[in-house]
């Protein structure tokens, strides 16, 4: 299957390059992105929200999601707008924390690497 990183992380933008929908902006605007390629017919490989609510105040998010399958997944549909939604409604009471930008790349790159090889 053929699986599409999309990140607003430049350094999974670096490494995985040919695989990866850069998204230059926030994570809302890359789980936007995320649920509207759902809404394609695009597939989850990673839940679009971290597991983590510290990490959720991250300023980077990778999903990985799987090509078109010529249909779309209710069960994916519901997760994609659910994980907007709720990001939305927990950064309006908590800024992005944008005072450990370079940790929180790392992080999320640690975390992608690791869904990538769980996929193997």
């Amino acid at each position: 299957m053929q699986k599409t990183i999309v990140t607003n992380n430049p350094l999974v933008r670096d490494k995985y390059s040919e695989n990866v929908l850069f998204i230059d902006g926030t994570v809302e605007q890359v789980l936007i992105r995320v649920r509207d390629l759902v809404h394609e017919g695009d597939e989850l490989i990673t839940h679009p929200l971290p597991a983590s609510l510290r990490i959720m105040f991250s300023p980077y998010r990778s999903v990985i999601i799987g090509q078109k399958r010529g249909t779309t997944d209710p069960l994916h549909i519901e997760i994609a707008e659910e994980s907007v939604l709720k990001y939305k409604r927990q950064m309006s009471n908590r800024d992005v924390d944008l005072k450990h930008n370079t940790d929180y790349q790392q992080i999320d790159l640690i975390l992608l690497e690791s869904a990538l090889q769980s996929e193997v």
